[in-house]
């Protein structure tokens, strides 16, 4: 099972390199949880702000949780507000 859980991270990592929002929010997912890569919440922060930056609500809503509880990145309640904002609309 890990086997395949490190090839399915590898393909999706190969998408989300491309520009693929899903894949990003995928990557940010398996970064945040070790799912098949090494758990790194500094990593996990920087697919969801890929695909957040590209619009996608669900990265967006990830992006602002990670800043209102520190994970990966440093807390910040106005940036927090922004991404929640972004996701809402």
């Amino acid at each position: 099972m890990a086997n395949s859980a490190k090839k399915a991270a590898q393909w999706h990592e190969k998408a989300a390199e491309q520009g693929h929002t899903l894949a990003q929010q995928s990557m940010g997912i398996k970064c945040a949880l070790g799912s098949g890569v090494k758990k790194c919440m500094a990593q996990a922060a920087r697919w969801y702000r890929k695909a957040a930056e590209q619009g996608l609500a669900d990265a967006q809503h990830s992006l602002g949780r990670a800043f209102e509880t520190a994970c990966g990145v440093a807390h910040d309640d106005m940036q927090a507000v922004h991404w929640f904002r972004k996701a809402a609309e």
